[in-house]
């Protein structure tokens, strides 16, 4: 019996050493040196600060600000404190014990690195304020929170840099970018899932595996560990869930990489397409994935050719034209009767892209109401703004502005897209007495064709942060970002966020 014992553990012995060579010859053959994952995560290894432009750093630099200030004032919304108690509770319970990063607004209170990114994540989303690319994603609000709780708990072994944390944070725009890149549908405004909580999720894997320092083969587990944690459907989209989407993204992100850090592998084909099995094409009709050039002095990053949209105030980005369009109209009509009369109004036409989710007529929540073309219209055409305070329950129930609601009316145009490249925002006003005028957006102030000045910028920004900060922070916050090439230990500036 022991004989026999000894002889089927050689066999087993011996049956895992081929196994081992066999994955050995795999993990150097030539499919996978020459695979699309493959020059993903050779870029995130090789990629270094003298690669950034001043384009790159600028712009990059002022989506670190305004995700910063969005994150901050979103520490007053009631989606914030639900997860943040249930962080709290996690946390006292012993689920992530090390408590070394820190929570946006929250005075001395740490949590683990991957509680407290989810936490400031879902504040970054809590308000939908945070900045929007084309194809449609919010690629800053996954990144932010991953790689500044990250720091943190690096920064117990090693100094991170400003310029560490810099490069990994456009390592995390890059790949959501080029990733978006790969299908047509990621072009038009989303239709089956929130596009942050899948290309965000490997962002935020790919920003803290650069900053862990992990190994090519690490980078590639890393991504295709962050795969199998991605997804959203868009039925959540304007409800108290949406911003749990970034929360998950930037959380979900940087576990993928410490779970890559610490052994863990996945599929080395991730990123490729391979027909009759599905990789991250899984989320996409049309998949056409393409290999990223090596990183270098020469390569051009996408953020250098595509600038980014600030949102003015917190709602789904197509409210903006549609806001922009409304303001316009009712100032032709002051100019025109000295005055704004909503009782006058016969009808309002809006003329907006088709796209279910943001077209909600009478809308029962704050959610639902950032996600409305005619509640931001109506907004727009009684206060001549909207902002932060528009959505509140005393603004939300005003009876002139359901008086409004009731007058609107939505038209499709064929050339009005769903697509924030090519969509315009129009609003028609018919009056009583016959006369009609008509307010039109191509593009409003905010968007990459029409960039917030940097003195618009640091308004939003001010704005924002003090709600939690005193004026004092607020300034050393701007000076740190701006200035962020010359900070030697980047885990200050969560500190400084509390």
């Amino acid at each position: 019996m022991l004989s026999s014992t000894l002889q089927n553990t050689k066999k087993l012995q011996q049956v895992c050493r081929q196994l081992h060579s066999a994955a050995l010859k795999v993990a150097v053959s030539p499919q996978y040196e020459e695979s699309v994952t493959n020059t993903f995560a050779s870029f995130i290894t090789d990629i270094r600060p003298e690669h950034l432009s001043d384009i790159v750093r600028h712009r990059s630099k002022r989506m670190i600000l305004d995700n910063i200030g969005v994150g901050l004032v979103g520490t007053t919304t009631h989606v914030f404190n639900i997860i943040l108690q249930y962080c709290q509770d996690l946390h006292s319970s012993g689920y992530g014990n090390t408590a070394v990063s820190s929570v946006y607004g929250r005075k001395d209170l740490m949590l683990s690195p991957t509680l407290a990114a989810y936490v400031n994540g879902v504040a970054v989303h809590s308000m939908d304020f945070d900045d929007t690319w084309h194809p449609a994603t919010h690629p800053s609000g996954a990144v932010v929170p991953s790689i500044l709780a990250l720091s943190q708990l690096l920064s117990k072994e090693k100094r991170i840099s400003g310029e560490d944390l810099l490069t990994a944070y456009n390592v995390g725009i890059e790949v959501q970018g080029r990733l978006m890149c790969f299908s047509k549908e990621a072009k038009n405004i989303p239709k089956k899932f929130h596009p942050p909580s899948v290309v965000g999720t490997m962002g935020s894997a790919a920003a803290a595996a650069k900053l862990l320092s992990l190994n090519k083969e690490q980078c590639t587990h890393a991504l295709a560990i962050a795969a199998s944690l991605a997804g959203a459907p868009m039925a959540n989209a304007a409800t108290l869930s949406k911003p749990l989407h970034i929360g998950n993204a930037t959380r979900l992100g940087l576990e993928a990489a410490l779970l890559a850090s610490r052994g863990m592998e996945a599929n080395a084909l991730i990123l490729d397409y391979v027909p009759g099995c599905a990789g991250f094409s899984a989320f996409y009709g049309d998949y056409h994935p393409k290999s990223l050039s090596p990183a270098g002095e020469d390569y051009e990053f996408l953020l250098e050719k595509q600038d980014i949209a600030f949102k003015s105030f917190p709602a789904h980005l197509g409210m903006h034209w549609i806001a922009d369009a409304s303001v316009s109209v009712r100032n032709r009509l002051i100019n025109h009767y000295g005055s704004f009369n909503p009782s006058a109004i016969q009808s309002i036409i809006l003329r907006v892209p088709v796209s279910k989710y943001i077209n909600r007529p009478y809308p029962e929540s704050e959610h639902e109401a950032r996600h409305s073309f005619q509640f931001n219209a109506c907004t727009a055409l009684l206060d001549g703004e909207v902002n932060i305070s528009s959505f509140n329950d005393d603004n939300m129930h005003r009876p002139d502005l359901h008086s409004l609601l009731k007058k609107v009316v939505l038209e499709h145009p064929e050339d009005n897209v769903a697509n924030f490249d090519k969509m315009y925002g129009e609003v028609v006003i018919v009056l009583k007495d016959g006369d009609v005028k008509i307010g039109r957006t191509d593009t409003f102030y905010g968007h990459w064709r029409n960039p917030l000045s940097r003195e618009s910028l640091l308004k939003k920004f001010r704005s924002n942060a003090l709600h939690v900060l005193e004026e004092g922070q607020v300034e050393d916050v701007i000076e740190m970002v701006e200035n962020m090439e010359s900070v030697s230990d980047v885990s200050q500036l969560p500190l400084s966020l509390q």
